[in-house]
């Protein structure tokens, strides 16, 4: 028995790889191929650093980015999303987990699967129950103060690799005083390394470029030469360390890595650490999921491609659940691999997988190869990577367009920096929604009349329009719901108590796309004192969907005027009436 076409869709929408897949040819694969070592040469060494900054050992990072990405590949819409481990999450892993355990232990690694699985489960819920919605509720200034303030938090978290010193804290505060603290201790070969290092990545980006076209290069090898800065720099200080025996100087190296593909792991099942990373658990999902589909959705619009998100939940959900089984942690999809994959000519997701299959020869064949890697050089591949992140400018713009927006987000980074990243990305959903609902609470307004000649109505302190003095023509612009509907009373109350040739008010709902059971009381409210002032309550323009809702009320049939096709029908067919 053949399929249903029903079922075919059903199996192709959630395995994308179906789709994509039939039309795969020699051509798509030349070019994910070459996508995918770039993508590759550029992620050896960030994965590294990225398990560090999680505060897990260095293989992690490797592990993360293998069997996740083959399953994003099969399970994700986006044509050039390159997943994987991302500062802003290993950040916020950090920060969850040294809450709970201490770094280093077994039970660390093991609570990171376990955050890694949660947030797995969190995402495939929201993909299948189709609840992508929920990350509307981080408006995108706040979302890029809170990365603004990450940003320099993570930076700062890596000085302490940058001197040779320990410092330890998860907020700006705390990490300052503990660098100024141990800034005696400076090893100055470790600084040396890592000032060098830093400055060279940060040349490389917005130096190299320009040098190689200024030598004839081609476009096409300057950049793969670009992206392979930062494994120069991990060549050239692993030998120096190496060759001048400066691990016996106090050079802090990455030391031993296992020599192997991915473990199996499981996370752990106890129902109290489940209860301890339930909430770290919900706000990286959130974040990871924003930072991804945003992403995914601007790679996609250039090519004109589709992204669901819903399946991109699923896809995001599968590859984290992927990590929590073979010795990972929390990751989704990252903003500068995604550009370089497809900058590199990406076609489909299999770049993504043929980046596992490099990444897994490199586990296998490379690690013995970074014994002597400086952790400096990781971490000044970090500051190099998180500091294109910070963008100061959002304050400016948000200043000049509006200030409820600039407090929010400037509260954001604030609280982020002083309080933490657990702290900040919670205010910064809090913020959000507040933010919503102060602006929705608060909707404009406006008393409209006829321009002469024409059958449109526009606001009477804007243009030169036509009223009548016995009609109120009031457009109410936002749908009605419990966090505005007092404020609705309080506007036709006023506009209507203090002039006393007022017959008729009639509300333009052109705007209104939905009316709440509050809105609805509220608007009896109005009606039955609009009555009793002798007053006619009119709707137009009532939009079918809640015209439906009322219909099943008895407000229609208590309402003092009539419904109107049109504000323009509607004040004909009054003033008609009046005469």
């Amino acid at each position: 028995m053949k399929p249903s076409p029903r079922m075919n869709a059903t199996i192709t929408r959630y395995l994308p790889i179906l789709s994509w897949g039939k039309a795969y040819n020699r051509a798509t694969l030349s070019n994910d191929l070459v996508a995918a070592v770039i993508v590759t040469i550029m992620l050896i060494p960030q994965s590294l650093a990225y398990a560090l900054l999680a505060g897990l050992p260095p293989e992690a990072g490797l592990y993360a980015s293998i069997a996740p990405i083959i399953l994003y590949t099969i399970f994700g819409t986006s044509r050039a999303l390159a997943v994987g481990p991302v500062a802003v999450v290993s950040l916020m892993t950090a920060a969850a987990l040294s809450n709970i355990v201490e770094q280093g232990t077994m039970g660390y690694a093991v609570a990171a699967l376990s955050l890694a699985a949660l947030s797995g489960m969190i995402l495939l819920a929201m993909g299948l129950f189709r609840l992508g919605f929920i990350a509307n509720f981080l408006s995108h200034p706040v979302i890029a103060g809170f990365i603004t303030a990450s940003g320099i938090i993570i930076a700062a978290s890596q000085l302490k690799h940058i001197l040779g010193i320990e410092a330890h804290g998860h907020n700006l505060l705390d990490l300052l005083s503990s660098l100024f603290e141990h800034l005696p201790e400076t090893n100055v070969i470790t600084a040396t390394i890592g000032i060098i290092a830093t400055a060279f990545l940060f040349w490389v980006r917005k130096g190299l470029k320009p040098l190689l076209q200024t030598i004839g290069l081609n476009a096409g090898l300057t950049s793969v030469l670009v992206k392979a800065g930062p494994v120069a720099v991990v060549v050239v200080t692993t030998l120096s360390v190496w060759m001048f025996g400066l691990a016996d100087q106090g050079v802090k190296i990455v030391g031993d890595v296992p020599q192997s593909l991915p473990p199996l792991t499981l996370p752990s099942f106890s129902p109290m650490l489940l209860g301890q990373l339930l909430l770290p658990a919900f706000l990286i999902s959130i974040i990871g999921f924003v930072e991804s589909i945003s992403v995914a959705q601007t790679l996609a619009a250039k090519k004109r491609q589709r992204i669901d998100p819903d399946q991109e939940l699923i896809g995001l959900g599968a590859a984290n659940i992927g990590a929590a089984f073979t010795g990972g942690f929390p990751l989704t999809g990252g903003f500068s691999r995604s550009v370089v994959n497809f900058d590199a000519g990406a076609e489909t997701p299999a770049a993504g997988a043929f980046t596992a299959i490099g990444l897994a020869i490199a586990a296998l064949a490379l690690t013995p190869l970074i014994f002597f890697l400086p952790k400096a050089t990781l971490a000044a591949t970090i500051i190099v990577a998180v500091l294109s992140l910070v963008d100061f400018s959002i304050l400016k713009r948000a200043w000049n367009y509006s200030k409820a927006d600039f407090a929010a987000v400037l509260a954001t980074i604030l609280l982020t920096l002083i309080m933490g990243v657990e702290v900040g990305v919670s205010a910064g959903v809090g913020l959000s929604i507040l933010l919503h609902l102060y602006k929705t609470s608060r909707p404009h307004i406006a008393e409209v009349g006829l321009i002469a000649g024409t059958e449109h109505f526009r606001n009477i302190n804007r243009h030169d329009v036509q009223t009548h003095p016995e009609i109120v023509t009031l457009r109410v612009d936002e749908s009605l719901y419990f966090a505005n509907a007092r404020y609705l009373e309080d506007q036709v109350q006023d506009r209507v108590a203090g002039d006393q040739q007022v017959r008729h008010v009639i509300l333009q709902c052109s705007a209104v796309n939905e009316i709440d059971l509050s809105a609805l009381e509220s608007l009896e409210t109005i009606n039955q004192r609009l009555l009793e002032m002798g007053v006619y309550l009119h709707l137009s323009e009532v939009k079918g969907p809640v015209m439906d809702r009322l219909r099943e009320q008895h407000f229609l049939h208590e309402l003092g005027g009539s419904v109107h096709l049109s504000q323009f029908e509607a004040v004909e067919r009054i003033t008609r009436n009046l005469k």
